[in-house]
């Protein structure tokens, strides 16, 4: 089992920035695919950003380079740096980790384990 705790987000103005941060329960984090999906009220939960061990990284095309997936392994540690936020990008924010395939990293149905989520609100 691994337990996936977010903190982050909140409220801001549309052009602002937000940092999430994820905290995993288990020393073997650095073996998983750690990703963040959002989740808008009446739509379907959607990819945002993968990250494996070596640090490649994959994003929706909708992230337009404002947002920034890392990880820290020895800390067992994922963010999302989220830039020029618009007010599409509100949402309930989720991490999760996949002991899946790389090349798996977009599915949602991929993934194992999953944070409680975190509301991002942009205000225009």
């Amino acid at each position: 089992q691994v337990q996936l705790v977010q903190s982050g987000g909140g409220l801001v103005q549309a052009g602002g920035s937000l940092r999430l941060s994820c905290i995993a329960s288990r020393r073997t984090f650095g073996t998983y695919v750690m990703g963040w999906f959002r989740q808008a009220p009446g739509k379907e939960r959607e990819f945002v950003a993968a990250i494996n061990w070596p640090g490649d990284t994959k994003y929706a095309d909708s992230d337009e380079g404002r947002f920034t997936i890392s990880r820290d392994n020895a800390k067992s540690t994922l963010y999302l740096q989220m830039n020029n936020l618009k007010p599409d990008d509100t949402a309930v924010y989720y991490c999760a980790a996949s002991a899946s395939a790389w090349s798996r990293a977009r599915n949602s149905a991929q993934y194992d384990y999953w944070g409680q989520g975190t509301q991002v609100t942009v205000s225009s």
